[in-house]
């Protein structure tokens, strides 16, 4: 199968979020682009990297096309989350009640702090820090989010890039170096929010 760039990766993900959400029996690529907000043939072109190709006039069937996007995206079965930092933001993924029904399980939330160690959030004990990296070894998570303040992300990617773990989601406000071996994709909310910024400042001066 050919390598597939990580742009279609990311839109396959969402093309599988929109099919969650379609009852009948076949789905047509239009159907799917007017879900996620691309063309049809883009959508084409991406499915085409699964060797998966609809029938002309029909489409693609429904459950076979989410099945073959859940396998591709690694999700045949639960993927373990583990979200290290259990301040406000990482309660509240705690309590994010999607992870489920996308294929994903939380094992446990982790942190320093002796007064939220022990502690059950949403169902999750709170363990400490110096249980993530055992925890990891034995495979209880796959996927691991930072959910600490910016000065402690460093540190806990170094533990998780030691215990094997490969794919790593950051909301802290830092500049990871992962090694090479790790994946890690980067959520900062404050530039996300100057970026709408932008654009909104953009729209206001042509309205005027």
């Amino acid at each position: 199968m050919k390598d597939i760039p990580r742009a279609t990766v990311r839109r396959l993900a969402r093309y599988l979020q929109g099919l969650d959400e379609v009852a009948s029996l076949t789905v047509s690529s239009n159907d799917i682009a007017n879900a996620v907000g691309v063309s049809a043939a883009q959508v084409r072109r991406d499915l085409s990297y699964l060797g998966h190709q609809g029938i002309r006039g029909v489409g693609y069937e429904t459950d076979h096309l989410r099945s073959t996007l859940r396998r591709e995206l690694g999700l045949l079965e639960n993927v373990g989350v583990a979200i290290v930092g259990a301040g406000h933001l990482g309660q509240a993924l705690a309590g994010y009640g999607g992870f489920d029904e996308r294929g994903f399980t939380i094992s446990g939330l982790y942190d320093v702090d002796p007064r939220k160690v022990g502690n059950v959030v949403h169902g999750y004990p709170i363990k400490h820090l110096d249980r993530l990296s055992d925890d990891a070894r034995a495979r209880r998570f796959a996927i691991a989010i930072i959910a600490t303040p910016a000065e402690a992300a460093p540190e806990v990617l170094r533990r998780l890039a030691e215990a094997g773990v490969r794919s790593v989601l950051n909301f802290a406000p830092a500049a990871l170096r992962p090694p090479s071996s790790v994946e890690v994709r980067n959520v900062d909310l404050s530039t996300e929010l100057q970026i709408l910024s932008f654009y909104r400042g953009r729209q206001s001066n042509g309205a005027g």
